[in-house]
């Protein structure tokens, strides 16, 4: 687990964007590693370079069912005037006992079989009569209507060149050869790479366990009846959804009522199975805003820099924050604001960050792009704030989506990007050059 870094700001410190950044990821440290089984091991970092104990493919095989042959015996070979060769027998992927192929000789062979010992090339079955003497089929039709293990002739239509149709033993990978390097996401093509040359395991940072919970009496759960006052949780599955796409194991807690022993409690039970601890609402300095009040005094007194930190930040929306670590393992906490769009932009800026550095990765950040802002009159942006408008990116462009409410939820769902305003800027106009940050 992390270790709170020491936090020296005073109360009334108006903390940038960057600076509580930098705090989180100061503080949040990767997971240590693990063996995993391969299909547990899906969505985690390598921790190590994987190299090859085996090549790949392991021998010579067949990429064409067909007959295994000498190039010098269907040399010149056509339709007028084919090559016949004898059928010493059949030779299928996995049979151990190789049949040799001597001059004038061929091996039906599969695809996947091993290339018989004699035999220099492959011709696909499409070349040949198929053994029945009928002229030139296609498929393996003949395979089917000649007998188990049969011997015979075959008559070959076209020459083959040396190692034609031949999957050559290491072409793929050599033994020896780095597969795969530290660092590695691994997902199917990757799994299916390891179980290739043969790794049932492999040494990797565990995904990271995120719990995610809301706060506020007001809040009811999708498909319960709405009461005066009442509006339904989305927060918490919201961010839940965030959490699984930064690439973590998430487990949502429903809605804690604005009760601080409460929430307190719900959260210490939550220790159990988390790395990651993610809050929404309840930051602020409200009456009811419990997060701040169950949290602010959590910590351990042996543990300079335990606890929560509750700031404020020079960001629109989401200028309230909290952050810190709880428990005896000092399981990082990231308190989120509880308006919609305010707490998804800050799981964002923030979350994300800190959940892919538990994962072990190098670059946690979303991409970043510049873009001409389209439509629209100028954007204003308070002073010695940096804003986040939601935004319609495609091919170099960038609209803005609703308004610059935190509660708009409708125009975020329509938004694939974050429209970045600095501190110094208070109007943007149309045509103007912005940095966005890439949200899909």
């Amino acid at each position: 687990m992390s270790t709170a870094a020491p936090r020296t700001a005073g109360p009334d410190h108006l903390w940038s964007v960057d600076e509580h950044l930098d705090d989180i990821l100061a503080t949040v440290r990767p997971l240590e590693p693990i063996e995993l089984q391969l299909l547990d091991a899906q969505g985690c970092v390598l921790v190590e370079d994987v190299t090859v104990p085996v090549s790949l493919p392991p021998f010579d095989n067949s990429s064409m069912d067909g007959y295994a042959v000498r190039v010098a015996d269907v040399a010149g070979a056509s339709e007028q005037y084919p090559a016949a060769l004898e059928v010493v027998g059949d030779l299928a992927a996995g049979q151990a006992d190789l049949l040799q192929v001597g001059p004038g000789q061929a091996v039906r062979i599969m695809t996947g079989a091993p290339l018989p010992p004699g035999a220099e090339t492959v011709v696909p079955v499409e070349w040949t009569d198929g053994g029945l003497g009928e002229g030139p089929v296609t498929g393996m039709r003949a395979r089917s209507l000649a007998p188990e293990g049969a011997t015979g002739q075959v008559l070959v239509y076209r020459p083959a060149e040396a190692r034609a149709h031949v999957r050559a033993r290491g072409s793929d990978v050599r033994a020896g050869d780095r597969a795969l390097e530290a660092g590695t996401v691994l997902g199917p093509p990757q799994i299916s790479l390891l179980a290739a040359v043969g790794r049932g395991t492999v040494r990797v940072h565990p995904r990271p366990r995120v719990v995610v919970l809301s706060t506020g009496s007001e809040l009811v759960q999708p498909d319960e009846k709405l009461s005066a006052g009442q509006i339904y949780d989305s927060n918490s599955f919201s961010l839940t959804a965030c959490a699984r796409d930064a690439g973590a194991i998430a487990y949502r807690v429903g809605a804690v009522a604005d009760d601080a022993d409460t929430l307190r409690d719900t959260i210490e039970d939550q220790l159990v199975r988390a790395d990651l601890v993610v809050t929404t609402g309840g930051v602020s300095v409200g009456a009811y805003d419990v997060v701040r009040e169950a949290l602010s005094s959590v910590g351990d007194e042996d543990e300079p820099g335990g606890g929560i930190d509750f700031r404020k930040l020079a960001m629109q929306p989401g200028k309230p924050q909290g952050f810190g670590s709880i428990g005896p393992d000092h399981t990082p906490l990231l308190a989120l604001p509880g308006n919609p769009v305010s707490s998804y932009v800050s799981f964002e800026l923030f979350a994300r960050p800190a959940i892919r550095t538990l994962m072990g990765l190098a670059d946690v950040h979303r991409p970043r792009t510049r873009a001409t802002l389209t439509a629209g009159g100028a954007l204003s942006s308070p002073k010695g704030r940096r804003q986040f408008l939601r935004g319609r990116y495609a091919d170099g462009e960038v609209t803005t989506v609703g308004g610059a409410g935190s509660h708009l939820v409708a125009a975020l769902a329509q938004a694939n990007a974050l429209i970045v305003v600095p501190e110094d800027v208070e109007s943007v106009a149309p045509g103007a050059d912005v940095e966005v940050i890439l949200l899909g």
